[in-house]
């Protein structure tokens, strides 16, 4: 990974700490992950959190009765604060965390029941590395588990400035410590492998809401960061409606089989 890279997240590490806010400040899109990502987790099963920042998306899985659930992340100072996080949950003794890298994991081959990936894969600064990394969390996967890659792609982000143009607006960006996965790749890196995978579209009524429409309707500098009203409303409905494609962040769901 690209120092730059590290860096940014590891002072992200040391202004937020325990908070939510070193990962994303907007909390309504995290909420929207740690709920799908939570439909694939069973009781009893066992999970690796892949890029997991400061623990506080594993944290909320521990209500699915998990026998454990272990965090890794790129950043010391992450898995520093992740560890803070855990001492202060209900329960500490189902949670791990320790400095790991996605493109070549610590653990055995066939060891968890559910993989995640939350953000994660679109910090490495190739599509090569990427690919690393998505092998590398199927790997660990026990055959018949589950791996989630709930990412960024760089798709949505164009039809979403597509009708941002329309209205003159300015077309949002990727972030320099970061390199949206374009769909077409992975797709086609999956069916190369006879991968069967799920696309999970969780975000386009909130992206739509929060990155399009706030800004015809209000004026985004009396609302800082994420506290626009209209994001909650956006969040609200998501819970019930989504789809169209212009979520950035959306989730590939497999199974891993025998091949």
């Amino acid at each position: 990974m690209n120092d730059h890279i590290l860096q940014f997240w590891s002072s992200q590490a040391d202004k937020f700490g325990t908070s939510h806010s070193a990962s994303w400040d907007d909390n309504y899109a995290i909420d929207l992950e740690i709920e799908n990502i939570g439909k694939y987790i069973k009781e009893k099963d066992k999970v690796l959190d892949v890029g997991c920042a400061n623990g506080y998306s594993a944290i909320h899985h521990l209500n699915k009765n998990v026998a454990s659930i272990t965090g890794v992340d790129f950043s010391e100072a992450m898995i520093k604060e992740a560890k803070k996080n855990q001492a202060a949950c209900d329960s500490p003794e189902q949670l791990f965390f320790e400095v790991g890298d996605v493109r070549k994991l610590q653990f055995e081959d066939n060891t968890f029941d559910v993989v995640y990936t939350t953000r994660a894969l679109i910090n490495l600064p190739t599509w090569d590395e990427q690919q690393q990394g998505i092998s590398e969390c199927i790997r660990v996967s026990k055959v018949g588990g589950t791996i989630i890659f709930s990412e960024a792609f760089w798709e949505p982000l164009v039809l979403l400035n597509s009708i941002r143009t329309l209205k003159s607006l300015p077309p949002l960006v990727e972030h320099d410590f970061n390199h949206y996965l374009k769909q077409n790749y992975l797709e086609k890196k999956f069916r190369s492998k006879g991968i069967q995978f799920e696309v999970v579209d969780f975000s386009s009524i909130y992206y739509l809401g929060s990155r399009f429409l706030r800004e015809l309707v209000t004026n985004p500098d009396d609302y800082p960061g994420y506290s626009n009203p209209i994001n909650e409303f956006f969040y609200t409905i998501e819970k019930d409606f989504s789809g169209g494609g212009f979520g950035i962040q959306q989730a590939y769901v497999i199974k891993k089989g025998n091949n």
